[in-house]
């Protein structure tokens, strides 16, 4: 029976282990130099960062719409926001995100992004546009995508509007992220697309009310999975 029970108390404490290991956030902004983290980072619940006093950092939960801005001191990473020690500041504000943005423990794993392995579902109405997959609440996307390539977005909703980019080197923010933002690009508002890189893509729609410019990462993300 004691076998058994160490048996069952071991492999609770590993899906434990295993859930807190989910990344849950994305780090948005570093400013000085705190160790073991970067612009675009994707962080798990328990992670510890350790700032300086003049060290900050922003994150943006996935989960939860928190967006945190947090200067000096100790931080725990929670499932939906973060806790501070040791004289650290933090300002929190909810943003829009859509929180089917969801990063699993494998996908972290394998590539650190988002992975749609279904393809969009096809609209209820046969000639009708695809249902979106996800929205961004910003009116220019980040999107991942890990080497370069060639990326297509065009408007499924209205017809004229289309996107082509061919994006590497030094367009791409860690070799893996182009920035409408700052490629002064912009989508509309409301507006309904399907981005493709090669044979992936991802159909998403825009919020009425998205946000231009540099809006919080965590909520103009789109994620492609590494050319196998």
């Amino acid at each position: 029976m004691r076998v058994i029970l160490g048996a069952a108390a071991m492999a609770a404490l590993w899906i434990g282990t295993a859930a807190a290991q989910a990344p849950v956030a994305v780090v948005e902004d570093v400013t000085g130099n705190p160790a073991g983290i970067e612009f675009m980072d994707y962080v798990p619940a328990g992670k510890v960062i350790r700032l300086g006093p003049k060290d900050g950092v922003v994150l943006g939960y996935t989960k939860s719409c928190w967006r945190e801005t947090i200067t000096g001191g100790t931080v725990t990473v929670g499932d939906e926001q973060s806790t501070v020690a040791d004289g650290g500041r933090i300002q929190r504000e909810k943003v829009g995100c859509d929180t089917k943005m969801q990063l699993t423990q494998a996908q972290a794993s394998k590539s650190g992004a988002i992975v749609f392995r279904a393809p969009p579902k096809p609209a209820a109405v046969p000639g009708a546009p695809p249902a979106a997959q996800l929205t961004l609440y910003g009116l220019s996307p980040v999107v991942e995508v890990k080497g370069g390539g060639t990326l297509i977005i065009e408007r499924l909703d209205e017809t004229g509007e289309r996107h082509e980019v061919t994006i590497g080197g030094q367009q791409l923010l860690r070799g893996s992220f182009y920035d409408f933002a700052k490629a002064e690009k912009a989508l509309a508002a409301g507006g309904l697309y399907r981005a493709s890189v090669g044979t992936q893509q991802i159909v998403f729609k825009v919020d009425p009310y998205a946000r231009p410019g540099q809006a919080p990462v965590v909520g103009r993300l789109l994620r492609f999975s590494p050319a196998s």
